[in-house]
């Protein structure tokens, strides 16, 4: 069930200066066939995702292996273990049925050359009877030299690493 133009909206909402390392927020939005509870109930990691990845994200990124951890309460952590290293995922906000957000808390894993992933976000709205929209944020910081360059080829492969974990949700929360 591949994600439609009229149900995909990615956006850009991270302002960063030539020569900064401020944060950047990439947001992908996808409306699922679904109500807000059983959509909440199909929220994922990339690292709990049962497929495996596309060629396209394993050269591109860090190949996951699987989560341990508690990360259904705030404070809550998340060990999420990929070939090469691990991501240390804390809980900072729940509000059920509408958003889960976390805090990356440690980072010993490459991404990017140069990237440092701070955090992320699931947000749900409810759009219609069972039609949900679901957005995906993850925030990051890059060092990677020219901006102007680097900035957009980080999005797109944020942007596909978004689509194909929302695929993976959508497909839980439809047919699950």
């Amino acid at each position: 069930m591949d994600l439609d133009a009229d149900s995909l909206v990615s956006e850009n909402l991270g302002q960063i200066e030539v020569g900064t390392t401020q944060p950047a927020t990439i947001v992908t939005r996808a409306t699922f066939a679904a109500s807000r509870a059983k959509t909440w109930q199909s929220l994922l990691f990339y690292e709990e995702v049962k497929e495996r990845p596309p060629l396209h994200l394993r050269l591109l990124l860090p190949i996951p292996i699987r989560t341990e951890g508690d990360k259904k309460r705030i404070g809550g952590e998340a060990m999420c273990l990929y070939e090469g290293g691990h991501l240390l995922k804390r809980t900072t906000r729940i509000v059920e049925g509408e958003l889960y957000e976390f805090e990356v808390a440690e980072q010993a894993l490459a991404v990017g050359g140069s990237m440092r992933l701070s955090g992320g976000r699931y947000t749900l709205s409810e759009v219609a009877r069972d039609r949900t929209e679901v957005a995906v944020v993850t925030r990051y910081t890059s060092t990677k030299w020219p901006r102007w360059f680097w900035r957009p080829l980080e999005r797109f492969v944020c942007h596909m690493f978004h689509r194909f974990l929302l695929r993976s949700m959508r497909r839980k929360a439809e047919l699950g």
